[in-house]
């Protein structure tokens, strides 16, 4: 198979669209076959997004000091913190049970899948990175506002990073799933 480096793609793969062209996105919500098991998973996409979002912004209040370092460094904490555990719970649902159950029901699955778990691989690091970036932050932030703020700075790049990576990710991941369940009608 073609490696499908996430840093590289612009969108889902033309290989892999045959069936999003049959089932486009703007029809998604609407479609008979749209289940609420799929509504709630694509939901939950939509948070991490949500929670990546409020990470960055906090962030850049801070750092334009419209934010106080000890109301950064609780906000980073908990968002930061709800984003990696989600995320992390998220992903191991999908590569344990979700995508395996996807597979058994159309092999052509496969040669994506492989793709979303290379994926997974490198978004453990990213946010490993974040992880990092925003532990060192909450630290000095919490003691002195002026020594956070370079540490800020790597927490604003690692989020947005993470955040790009995100965008990229759980749009290829939709584009590729949602129109399987939607063809064979996995509800």
């Amino acid at each position: 198979m073609t490696n499908y480096p996430i840093s590289t793609r612009t969108e889902l793969p033309e290989e892999f669209q045959t069936l999003l062209k049959d089932y486009p996105r703007e029809a998604w919500e609407k479609h008979p076959d749209m289940a609420p098991f799929t509504q709630n998973w694509l939901e939950a996409h939509a948070m991490f997004r949500r929670l990546g979002k409020i990470i960055v912004k906090d962030t850049q209040r801070f750092l334009d000091k419209s934010r106080s370092g000890e109301d950064f460094a609780k906000r980073i904490g908990f968002y930061g913190g709800q984003l990696v555990d989600n995320l992390t719970r998220h992903h191991h649902f999908e590569d344990e049970q979700f995508f395996p159950t996807i597979s058994s029901v159309t092999p052509d699955f496969d040669r994506g899948l492989e793709m979303l778990e290379s994926d997974h691989e490198a978004l453990t690091k990213t946010m490993e990175d974040f992880v990092i970036s925003g532990n060192n932050a909450i630290d000095l932030a919490v003691q002195d506002d002026a020594k956070a703020i370079d540490a800020a700075g790597k927490v604003l790049e690692k989020a947005q990073a993470l955040q790009d990576f995100l965008a990229r990710h759980l749009a290829d991941e939709e584009d590729l799933v949602v129109p399987i369940l939607l063809h064979h009608k996995m509800r």
